[in-house]
């Protein structure tokens, strides 16, 4: 069936990166990333920036451009950002912003969710959040508020609080992705229970090029996710869900800046 790729990154080189903990990944632009995915079926999908490049645009647009209809992107802005320039980035295609609290926030809870509030009222787009199932009981109450949001690498650890299931319940997205660099004892079972919550919580995504992970994406990978939510829930899972959550019907105009 088709597939779309709800997280994703492009890593080219024309454009420079910003080492994190003195970390710079290898290059995987697009010509790369398409060769990879093309034996999954995949139709489309998310660009999401990485730590390592910063709140810079020109790569992101670029790899849009490059990849055409039925890509979009997540990106990772200054909270000083001008509307403005928001709504010239959702006009390229971008369809969120991310927050990294995996590896420490660099805005307080406060302005993080003042920042959320602010992009989904001037663009529409969610929220994305790296970070550790452990820090859910502080972070529950600002993302309960949250009017869009959604928590990659399956919350990357055991959630013991029930917390992330019951966020799910109230709109919280679930990425089912990057399975080589979490550490949940059963991330199918939790798959299960997150489609049992919503079955509009979860959605696929590769991670390519697994940068930092201890085992990067295989093809296995997207066979487990279908494996789990069987017929009732698979094309939701891998299709329909991301399509409804990144807006992939709007059409983006590649003359924006």
């Amino acid at each position: 069936m088709p597939v779309i790729d709800a997280h994703c990154h492009i890593i080219d080189p024309r454009f420079p990166l910003v080492g994190n903990n003195g970390y710079v990944p290898e290059p995987f632009d697009v010509h790369d990333y398409l060769e990879r995915v093309r034996p999954l079926g995949v139709s489309g999908g998310v660009v999401v920036a990485g730590s390592f490049q910063g709140s810079a645009q020109d790569y992101l647009i670029a790899a849009l451009r490059e990849l055409g209809d039925g890509y979009v992107g997540v990106t990772q802005l200054p909270a000083d950002v001008s509307d403005e320039r928001i709504r010239e980035l959702d006009a390229a295609g971008i369809r969120a912003v991310r927050f990294n609290l995996y590896r420490g926030p660099v805005l307080s809870l406060s302005e993080v969710s003042r920042f959320a509030h602010r992009v989904y009222e001037v663009a529409g787009w969610h929220s994305e959040f790296y970070l550790d199932a452990k820090a859910l009981p502080d972070l529950a109450p600002m993302l309960r508020r949250l009017p869009a949001a959604t928590i990659d690498h399956l919350a990357m650890s055991d959630d013991a609080t029930g917390i992330l299931l019951t966020l799910v319940e109230h709109g919280l997205v679930i990425k089912a992705t990057g399975f080589g660099r979490m550490s949940i004892t059963d991330p199918d079972a939790l798959m299960a229970d997150i489609l049992s919550a919503n079955p509009r919580g979860l959605v696929f995504g590769t991670d390519l090029p697994s940068t930092r992970a201890a085992i990067p994406f295989q093809d296995g990978d997207l066979d487990r996710v279908l494996q789990v939510a069987g017929a009732e829930h698979a094309d939701a899972v891998v299709r329909t869900n991301a399509i409804e959550l990144y807006r992939l019907g709007v059409a983006v105009d590649p003359s924006s800046p």
